[in-house]
Formats: structure tokens, sequence, C-alpha cells
């Protein structure tokens, strides 16, 4: 495989892009390490799904190239395969769920892509672009099962060590397996006694389970903000390279990755989506191996629409202590809301949301149910807020969160 990594990075060289590799003192700082972080979500479409995707292609002979590729994606591997056969020449059918965001439907169309709706999930898009193959003779792009696509992927690892020859562990999100199988074998190729450690979404933790049970299994599907890597079943060809190379594979909850969004937002100015920041929440969880020194987290992407990214960051500031939510009931007189109002300001907490009920049943004739959204410098800051307000006599409804 090191040897088709190889390979693949002579056909990507001026082609993808050479993506950043960042080194960050304050993240680090925070976290007791060295840390950089391989810049992923500034490839081309905006993940590394372009480099195996162009890898694949351009090793089609000529009338595999006239008849066209298929592939089966709602997010980064559909805008890298319709990126990669337009810039090949190639014809692109790219099957998406009927679900898939809209901005995702159009981005792969503006990529050239010749997208077709079908079905409810992943596994209906795959099955109807199984039968496209077959039905016009197109070759199949898949995600993770393909060892030209594994290799595509593997570049990222050997870019990492070019520049990181030092680092001692390389944190990667995983999916179907393709990006930490490829990166994973090009890092341990080159020093073996660099510690590759892979990072799901719990919510999906189809290659914990496949580990587990020694073949790939099927996991629940369940909602994450990490959609990019929600797969349902890992295939034997990742699995046996991750039980092989991979030295962990660690879960994130949701809670987790909307921080790591936020923190790199905030701290670094980088939008990476949910399942790209896998990797920082697992290091800001502890989940780093013991003795790790100088760690490069991949981010893996930067897709996300602006509706994602808006409840990520709300999220993300409630898990922090940043936004509270507070319910009391005041006298319903001119003057009242002002109090309260004011006696928020002199706390130093910003007000983002005010709502009145008056209707309810469980609220006494001449008073408002009022709720409060503040936003607030930390946990403790929202805790002397909430005790300044019990102790000027408002009683609080509810939990204040």
């Amino acid at each position: 495989m090191i040897g088709l990594i190889r390979e693949a990075a002579a056909r990507l060289e001026g082609v993808v892009s050479r993506t950043p590799v960042v080194c960050s003192a304050s993240l680090g700082g925070m976290l007791g390490v060295e840390l950089c972080m391989k810049l992923e979500n500034m490839q081309k479409t905006g993940s590394f799904k372009a480099r195996g995707a162009y890898n694949r292609i351009s090793t089609l002979d000529d009338g595999k190239r006239r008849a066209g590729v298929v592939a089966a994606s709602s997010g980064n591997h559909a805008q890298g395969v319709a990126w990669a056969a337009a810039r090949l020449g190639v014809r692109s059918v790219i099957v998406m769920p009927e679900t898939a965001p809209i901005i995702k439907q159009v981005a792969t169309r503006g990529y050239g892509g010749e997208v077709v709706l079908h079905g409810r999930g992943f596994e209906d898009a795959m099955e109807r672009a199984l039968e496209l193959a077959s039905e016009q003779g197109l070759t199949l792009v898949h995600a993770f099962d393909d060892d030209f696509v594994i290799a595509g992927q593997g570049t990222v690892g050997l870019e990492i060590m070019e520049e990181l020859a030092d680092a001692d562990t390389v944190v990667v999100p995983v999916g179907g397996g393709g990006l930490i199988s490829g990166i994973s074998t090009a890092v341990k190729a080159l020093n073996p006694s660099v510690r590759v450690v892979g990072v799901e979404a719990a919510a999906s933790p189809s290659c914990s389970a496949a580990l587990e049970a020694g073949r790939p299994v099927d996991v629940a599907p369940a909602d994450t903000i990490a959609d990019g890597i929600a797969i349902k079943r890992l295939c034997r060809r990742t699995l046996s390279i991750i039980a092989e190379k991979v030295d962990d594979v660690v879960t994130v909850d949701e809670d987790a990755i909307a921080a790591a969004v936020l923190k790199l937002l905030e701290r670094k100015k980088l939008m990476v989506e949910g399942a790209g920041a896998t990797a920082l929440a697992a290091c800001m969880e502890g989940k780093l191996p013991p003795g790790a020194r100088k760690v490069v987290l991949v981010a893996s992407g930067g897709n996300m629409d602006v509706t994602t990214l808006d409840r990520i960051i709300r999220l993300g500031l409630l898990r922090e202590g940043r936004i509270r939510r507070i319910s009391t009931l005041l006298r319903d007189a001119p003057g009242e809301l002002a109090r309260l109002t004011a006696l928020l300001a002199a706390r130093r907490s910003n007000i983002l949301e005010v709502t009145h009920e008056r209707d309810r049943m469980d609220v006494p004739v001449g008073k408002a149910l009022i709720h409060i959204t503040i936003e607030v410098e930390d946990g403790e800051h929202g805790a002397a807020v909430t005790a300044a307000l019990k102790d000027a006599g408002y009683r609080l409804e509810g939990p204040s969160l």
C-alpha cells in the first residue's frame, strides 16, 4: 500500500493543494502538548475527499473514462468525485439521498456532477448507484472501500511526516476508515513508533464495534453533528488496515464535538465541520495516549451549512456555561422588566433573547412569565449572575441552564 500512496502523491502533485500545517501554542498550552493541525478543510472542495477521488479516477483506462463514473454520497465524497471527474474530463453521476441538504446538492452540481436523488439514506443511494453502474457501464468510485481511494487519502500522512518528522502522535477522524487507513499506512511506513489514534462520534461507533467484533457490523443510525463520519458499517478492507496499524480508536460525544468546533472558530479562526473537529475534541476530553508530546490533528473537512453552524455554536456555548436561560415571574407592570435587565447589565451579562408568557394556566393574573437568554463569560460568571438575581428577590422558575 505504501507504494500505491507514493504513486498517488506523484499523480496529485500540482492538482490538489498541499494543505498547511498550523501549530497552536494557545491550544497546545491548554492541552499540555505541542499541538499542530493538518488543515484539510482548506483542500479543494473543502475536504480530503478530493485526493482519493482524483487518484481513483485518474487510474481508469480510456474506455472507462469515456463511460463515466458514479458515486453515492450526501456530502464531501460527492463533491470530491464531481470535482475530480470534471478536472479529468469524465462524466460523473452522483446519487444523493432525497434528504441531502440543498446546499450540498447545489455544490455538487456546481462541480460538474449529475445529481440523482434517491431514497431516504446512504444505503438507498448506494443501491441506486450500483444499479446505474450496471445499466450504464459506469465505474463506481467508493468512498472508502477501494485501494486507490485509500492511497489518495494516504498522501495526507506523507505530507504530515515530511513537515513534522518528529511528531509522536497523529489523531484522525474515523468514518468509513479510508482516511485513517491511508494515513496510518504512510505514517507507520516512515516511522513505526508514531502512534495513530482514530476518533469517531459516540453516536456512530461503527469502527469500535467492528474492532470489538473482529468483523464489520452494523450500528444503529443516530443523528450527530459529525455527520461526515456517521457510517453504518465499515468494510473489511479498511477494518483490516485499522486493526493492524492504528494504535487506538476512541469516541467523543456531541457536546465535546461542538466545543471543539467553537474552539477552532474562536482561537484559530478556522471553519471545521463536526467530523473534522473530532480530533481536537478527543484531545480536549483527555483521550490522547500517555506520554504524547508532539501531536498532529487532522482537520478533515470544513463543509458546514450555516444552520448547522448556528446549532453547533449554541451547543458549544451552552456546554461551556457561556449561555444561560433564566425564567422568572414578574409583575405585569411598567418598569419591572427594565429593573430586571438593569440588574443583568450591572453584572456584565449580555441579553440575547427575551420572551413573555401571560396566557398560561399556571401564570397568575397580573403576572408575566419571562424567559431570558443571556451570554456570560463562563460558568462561574453565570452562577454569580444567578445568585445576584436570587439575592434581589427573583424566584427562578425551572432549571437555569
